[in-house]
């Protein structure tokens, strides 16, 4: 274990931050800075229609469930953890190193999901979509490369299933250091409501998404607000600090170690990156269920995604941190978020992170359920185990609340790397169809017809 965390450590250091960000300039220069272009047209086209129903193309659920069951694994513990992390390696100077790599990795996670809504494919036994990299490595690079998509599929099943595993482990941690709820019972209460969740398939998973993840989002965003509110009078220094820090490191300050400029950039790129997961190869897998007339089209929800992820839930956390006057007490990760709530709401702010925790750990474990099962279900090229393996899924989640998963963490860590860079070197081998797919929508009869409205309202 400690040869795999040092591979891991160097791995998720420098190396996939270069990889990541190169990645993502050659996207954003072939596409023309699309990212930024048309950064109105992605929001009135995803935001400003979140919760339409009728939707034309063909696909399982609606584009905003799929959006919703993403985010459920995106949105999670590393939003209140990760900027944690984040601020107390990196100083706050690593905020600014955050939101940059977010706009320029947005790109990615656009190509990626655009990728695996062109080349999904349609289960002849239950009549859904499915996709991901390991199908558009097979569909999109040749026979030549299945063996590869069998090997990104199998790694995937087991990233997967273990990541249940450490979000009932997250959960149960903050029940029982919380509400001295015993971990057991918190496993088996988990289990049982996962499986009410995802014996349905991904329906029933972005029906639930749908609902949760707004729900959870505004939650947490108020909360955040309240903080910040009662702590004004930090607000604009909190920004000049961001803005310093990113270009000139921070001094030492009490139990606050200070940082170099190397510090911030490396801390806040890595935890952006971990937290949207742009390039990761995850979020497609779920975003090739949506109906959809264009790839394209639902590519756009992946950079409302990584917008909403990083942008707004993560630069709350870190306005709470910077506003609340915690960030000399040495405490990092999600112990530092916390004390930064309970420094400005008392005992009802070790509340609302306990709930939040819950909230977003819960829908992570979902989703990872359904991602573990697409892995297994391509791998074994059958759906008629897909049940039996949803509830051994769901069985783990006991032993995953029981258990001390720091190995199991390298472990997932350790393969989530390989994961991305398989992810990261493929989709830029097919660029040139995320070119296209591009220009086919935006020149599409769909996008003229609203340029059209717009001018003539504009008249």
């Amino acid at each position: 274990m400690s040869i795999i965390k040092a591979i891991t450590d160097f791995l998720w250091g420098w190396p996939l931050i270069i990889l990541i960000v190169s990645v993502s300039l050659v996207f954003s220069f072939q596409l023309k800075f699309l990212q930024f272009r048309k950064f109105g047209f992605i929001m009135k086209n995803t935001f400003g229609k979140m919760f339409e129903k009728n939707t034309s193309g063909e696909g399982t659920v609606t584009p905003f469930q799929a959006v919703s069951t993403a985010l459920a694994a995106t949105v999670g513990v590393g939003n209140i953890a990760g900027v944690g992390v984040a601020i107390a390696a990196g100083g706050p100077g690593a905020v600014f190193w955050m939101w940059a790599v977010a706009f320029i990795a947005m790109i990615a996670k656009y190509a990626e999901i655009t990728l695996a809504v062109k080349y999904r494919e349609k289960n002849a036994e239950n009549g859904e979509f499915h996709g991901g990299p390991m199908y558009y490595i097979k569909n999109g690079l040749g026979k030549n490369f299945a063996w590869l998509s069998i090997l990104w599929s199998i790694i995937f099943t087991f990233m997967m299933f273990i990541g249940g595993f450490v979000q009932a482990n997250s959960m149960a941690e903050v029940l029982y250091e919380s509400f001295n709820v015993k971990k057991v019972v918190v496993g088996i209460i988990l289990a049982i409501l996962t499986g009410a969740v995802i014996v349905g398939g991904i329906k029933t998973i972005g029906k639930f998404a749908e609902k949760v993840i707004p729900l959870m989002a505004i939650i947490y965003v108020i909360a955040s607000m309240v903080v910040i509110v009662i702590n004004g009078q930090n607000v604009l220094p909190a920004f000049k600090s961001i803005f310093h820090d990113a270009f000139n490191g921070s001094a030492a300050l009490g139990g606050f170690a200070g940082s170099s400029l190397i510090m911030a950039m490396r801390n806040g790129f890595a935890r952006g990156v971990y937290s949207n997961e742009s390039g990761m190869g995850t979020a497609p897998v779920a975003h090739s269920s949506a109906t959809t007339s264009y790839a394209a089209k639902q590519g756009l929800w992946g950079l409302f995604e990584v917008f909403v992820d990083t942008i707004i839930i993560c630069t709350m956390s870190a306005l709470v941190i910077l506003t609340s006057g915690v960030l000399e007490n040495g405490k990092e990760g999600a112990a530092l978020t916390a004390s930064a709530f309970r420094a400005s709401l008392g005992r009802s702010g070790d509340v609302v992170v306990a709930i939040c925790i819950i909230l977003f750990a819960f829908t992570t474990a979902l989703v990872d359920g359904y991602y573990s099962e697409t892995g297994f279900i391509y791998s074994t090229k059958t759906t008629k185990f897909a049940k039996p393996f949803r509830i051994l899924y769901c069985l783990g989640m006991i032993l995953g609340a029981v258990g001390g998963l720091q190995a199991i963490w390298g472990l997932f860590d350790f393969f989530m790397a390989f994961e991305v860079i398989i992810n990261l070197i493929v989709i830029l081998k097919l660029r040139k169809d995320v070119v296209d797919e591009t220009e086919k929508y935006f020149n599409s009869l769909e996008v003229k017809n609203m340029n059209s409205k717009k001018t003539s309202i504009n008249i």
